[in-house]
């Protein structure tokens, strides 16, 4: 082991002039001075390099991870002094190491623990802690160190002001001179315009609710950052925090006893926004998807029924409902025109049905399929609903973020979807659209992510009557509506042959099927498999529509803009949105990267399964009373003659059409 260099800032000098040489380069060629600039340090680095250092970093933060600011500013002037020839290269003030634990022995669950599992043990070392941000207070300023000097000796010192005292200053009791002869003085001089001032703000981040058994309350920590670390997160970011567990006073209540709320000062904030979706897919798995395709290569549908028959399993047919989740959490491509506008590639699904026709446990499901869920109801779990809004935190005005902010990169299942609150409706139309917010509240102007996908449930008000419009039944806006790629109406019927076959298969349930194999995708698909596939399809295909395809598209788009039907709202430019992602989405689940015929008539079907009265479709029938056929790709080839029959009008492209692709 190397021998302990008695001056820790001339230890960690060295080590930053051998180490970090191109980035303090880089430092010291920036022209601003009064920046501060962040120096970045794997921790593993530092522990191959010197241990001992090592090991103080992690047991006295506080004391070392200031020696090591001031060796990174000692280290840039080095580097300066070796750049004083060419003229070039500025002084800077303020640089601060940064620590990365990634890959090193602090990756470990006392050092990284569960924010609700934080205790006084963890107080006062390295920690690293992971979840959502959820609230972001405004950017402040704060008057952090300033300079004193003993009236004996003239020794100068830094003062560094106490968070747990309320930023107080607290002097030494004697001159902390480290001269072989101390001087013992006790009285202080403030060294007038010494004050250091930093940015300042505050965040509140809540562990992963995916991570807490049932009935557990997923628990939040506040977080300080301070100078290069203000406004690099907002409300709805995945981060990874590393920083120093304290305490600070909570606000003073009349009558009410003052607590020490634990708080973490960070020193490094990494968000991980890319990784939300990340999930393991060894490539033995890859292998086992393309050996099933090639053994469905001549029934193409009778493969994509197998995965679909894996999708909420205790539920007895209900294949269009089943075919509509798949397709929605798969979703189309993202598209970015020649203006910026982007077009979402994510779905949005709606079930409007009477109660008792499984939408939970749909709901349920399509969570468990997604890495990254929220589900709430329309009135949502906390005071900021499904959107976001503005709460007063100890008397400063902060963002929370609501359930589609908190999605943001997954799923958000929303139950009782007519019930939201009214700031919600106002804005939900631009999170499900154009996947933003726009927020002005107390002062606060910011734009939130929500690029996630909505998977909606509701109950008509009253019996659901099939003369009247989507809207009337549901009491939800026609433009709301037009918001989702595909809506279907789940209605109660009383069918006798159909209640006896669904009571056969729920009391059949629990016997055990022996002819059932693990590992068998033929059949049914299990959760783990079908939870990867869509992940592995979704990263993996990026479809592009073939001439067949855009003119089935093209030709029933036409059709719907020249017939008189209920549903004048979809038949928008949205619409034709909806088809190419449903076409997207389904070539996709096909293991395909290009959009043919069977996909695009595939997406007619999901879109007039959406509507009260079909334009091209006469026996679309009621989806709860759907169920996967014997034979799909025979059932398949009398749909397509029918649609294309009916297309037969609109089968070539206007003159001066553009292509559909993107």
């Amino acid at each position: 082991m190397k021998k302990e260099d008695p001056d820790p800032v001339k230890a960690f000098a060295t080590f930053l002039i051998r180490r970090r040489s191109e980035e303090l380069h880089s430092i010291t060629l920036s022209p601003d001075t009064k920046l501060h600039y962040p120096l970045y340090v794997d921790f593993a680095e530092l522990m191959d390099d010197n241990p001992g250092l090592a090991r103080l970093v992690f047991s006295q933060p506080i004391q070392y991870l200031q020696l090591f600011d001031q060796a990174a500013v000692w280290a840039h002037k080095v580097i300066l002094e070796d750049l004083k020839g060419s003229n070039q290269g500025i002084k800077k003030e303020f640089i601060h190491v940064r620590i990365d634990i990634g890959g090193s022995p602090l990756e470990c669950p006392e050092t990284f623990p569960r924010i609700g599992s934080v205790r006084v043990k963890h107080r006062g070392i390295l920690l690293t802690l992971k979840g959502t941000v959820i609230r972001s207070g405004a950017i402040k300023m704060y008057e952090g160190e300033r300079w004193y000097m003993c009236q004996k000796c003239q020794h100068k010192f830094l003062i560094f002001p106490e968070i747990e005292t309320r930023n107080s200053i607290k002097l030494p009791s004697h001159c902390p001179s480290q001269s072989s002869k101390p001087c013992g003085g006790t009285k202080f001089k403030y060294l007038e315009g010494s004050i250091i001032c930093h940015d300042y703000q505050e965040i509140k981040i809540q562990e992963s609710t995916r991570l807490l058994g049932v009935g557990a309350i997923p628990r939040s920590i506040a977080v300080i950052l301070k100078d290069d670390l203000v406004d690099i997160v907002k409300a709805g970011d995945d981060v990874v925090v590393t920083g120093i567990l304290t305490a600070k006073w909570s606000p003073d209540v009349k009558d009410v006893r003052c607590d020490l709320d634990p708080v973490l000062i960070a020193n490094n904030v990494r968000r991980t926004n890319e990784l939300k979706s990340a999930i393991d897919i060894p490539d033995d798995v890859i292998t086992q998807f393309k050996q099933f395709w090639s053994s469905f290569r001549d029934t193409p549908l009778e493969g994509r029924n197998a995965i679909l028959r894996g999708i909420c399993p205790q539920v007895f047919g209900l294949f269009t409902v089943k075919l509509a989740v798949a397709l929605t959490l798969i979703g189309g491509v993202q598209h970015v025109d020649a203006s910026g506008t982007k077009v979402r590639g994510e779905s949005h699904l709606l079930l409007v049905d009477d109660p008792g026709t499984g939408k939970s446990q749909f709901l349920k499901f399509a969570a468990k399929l997604s890495n990254r869920s929220v589900i709430t109801t329309g009135l949502g779990s906390t005071s900021a609903g499904l959107t976001v809004t503005a709460v007063k935190d100890g008397g400063e005005w902060m963002l929370e973020a609501g359930a589609l902010v908190l999605a943001d990169g997954g799923l958000c299942c929303i139950d009782e979807f007519d019930s939201m609150r009214e700031h919600d409706r106002a804005t939900i139309h631009e999170a499900m659209e154009q996947q933003t917010i726009s927020v002005a509240k107390a002062g606060l102007v910011t734009t939130l992510n929500t690029r996630t996908i909505v998977f909606g449930a509701t109950n008509p008000k009253g019996h659901y009557d099939p003369d009247q419009s989507l809207s009337v039944n549901t009491a939800l806006s026609g433009p709301l509506l037009s918001r989702f790629d595909i809506v279907l109406v789940l209605l109660d019927t009383k069918n006798p042959e159909w209640d006896r076959v669904v009571s056969s298969h729920i009391l059949s349930e629990g016997e055990p099927d022996e002819d059932e194999q693990a590992g068998d995708l033929s059949d049914i698909w299990p959760f783990s498999m079908l939870r990867r596939y869509i992940h592995f399809v979704k990263g993996y295909f990026r479809p592009v529509l073939t001439k067949e395809a855009e003119k089935v598209i093209s030709s029933y788009y036409q059709l719907q803009r020249r017939s008189a039907t209920q549903n004048a709202a979809r038949t928008t430019v949205r619409m034709l949105e909806s088809l190419i992602r449903l076409a997207q989405a389904h070539a996709r689940l096909m293991f395909r990267n290009e959009v043919t015929r069977l996909d695009a008539i595939t997406a007619i079907l999901c879109i007039e399964s959406s509507m009260t009265t079909s334009a091209i479709v006469d026996s679309i029938g009621n989806a709860l009373h759907s169920n996967f056929t014997e034979n799909p790709d025979m059932e398949y080839t009398k749909q397509e003659n029918l649609i294309l029959e009916r297309l037969g009008s609109f089968n070539e492209f206007p003159e001066g059409t553009e292509s559909l692709n993107r």
